[in-house]
């Protein structure tokens, strides 16, 4: 009985469930933990064989996701750094990771202009570059979505600036006002893993459109502009693209798009920040922390008359 009901899950998931799955423990953010066999798992939620049903767990609701006989932490949502990871996902093709990740990337607009962004944490933390929000107090994040086949754009108008640093070209938002939603968002990956030639890809909204897709390789994963490290990449950046994420085909963010080089007879020669730094940028938010009080956070002063 046990191996019918297993190939039958064969069929239904695509996945051979029965050949060496790994047993993990999730601990939910209930407090309370399941353990079973993993039949699949994808950037929204794990599949769980328990011996008895099969139960499917969303991504958001795991705190801590643990291998049953090697102890290894295979993905934690890590609460104090705002941000969460996951070393279980694999390379997927470029329309199905595009699907998934896309209402996670949003547009920023200040009343000089506008930008790119992502969602990092669930209670609408989200990352942009500095020099987006630089110097504005009103910002509005559009975020877009896809329901029963229609395009929705949700806009929220009440964005408080977290912190922000000039020296990083980082800035970290937060939509207020929503705290019974639950947002969708981006697992960050690994710098170290990076490597040139590896295939990326951008989403952002450059020049204002919304939800354009850009791919690439890492033409160079450390190079040093403006005193800053970057990542070089042949994939599209342009205005309007600054602070939104740079993807691996794990679907996990690599860095955070901020420049590109313009010339004539230049192409391709985009840079992100990399995600290394990001990381450090929200594990010390608290020395980026924004001041409202600062005369120049957020305040212009008309030239005096002549």
């Amino acid at each position: 009985m046990c191996l019918l009901r297993k190939t039958f899950l064969f069929f239904l998931f695509g996945l051979p469930v029965f050949l060496s799955a790994k047993s993990v423990e999730i601990e939910l953010q209930s407090g309370a933990s399941v353990s079973g066999e993993v039949l699949k798992k994808s950037a929204d939620h794990w599949v769980l064989d328990l011996g008895f049903t099969v139960l499917q767990i969303p991504a958001k609701e795991c705190v801590k996701v643990k291998e049953v006989k090697s102890g290894k932490v295979l993905g934690a949502a890590k609460k104090s750094d705002l941000y969460r990871t996951d070393q279980q996902l694999k390379n997927r093709p470029l329309r199905d990771l595009v699907s998934d990740l896309g209402e996670c990337v949003v547009m920023i607009r200040t009343p000089i202009g506008l930008g790119s962004g992502f969602l990092i944490h669930e209670d609408g933390y989200v990352i942009t570059n500095d020099h987006v929000v630089a110097g504005e107090r009103q910002v509005s994040i559009t975020q877009f979505t896809q329901k029963n086949g229609e395009l929705i754009k949700e806009n929220y108008d009440n964005v408080r600036i977290v912190a922000t640093g000039g020296n990083v070209d980082l800035a970290l938002l937060k939509i207020e006002g929503h705290s019974n939603k639950v947002f969708p968002t981006v697992p960050l990956g690994s710098s170290a893993e990076l490597r040139q030639g590896e295939r990326v890809f951008a989403i952002g909204s450059p020049l204002g459109l919304e939800r354009s897709v850009s791919e690439g390789i890492v033409s160079l994963r450390n190079r040093i502009i403006q005193d800053r490290l970057h990542i070089q990449t042949t994939a599209e950046i342009s205005p309007g693209n600054s602070g939104g994420p740079l993807f691996n085909y794990r679907g996990q963010v690599v860095g955070v798009n901020n420049m590109k080089v313009v010339s004539t007879g230049a192409e391709g020669l985009g840079f992100s920040i990399p995600v290394r730094e990001l990381k450090t940028f929200l594990e010390n938010r608290d020395a980026f922390a924004f001041d409202p009080r600062n005369p120049n956070a957020g305040y212009r002063y008309l030239p005096p008359p002549r």
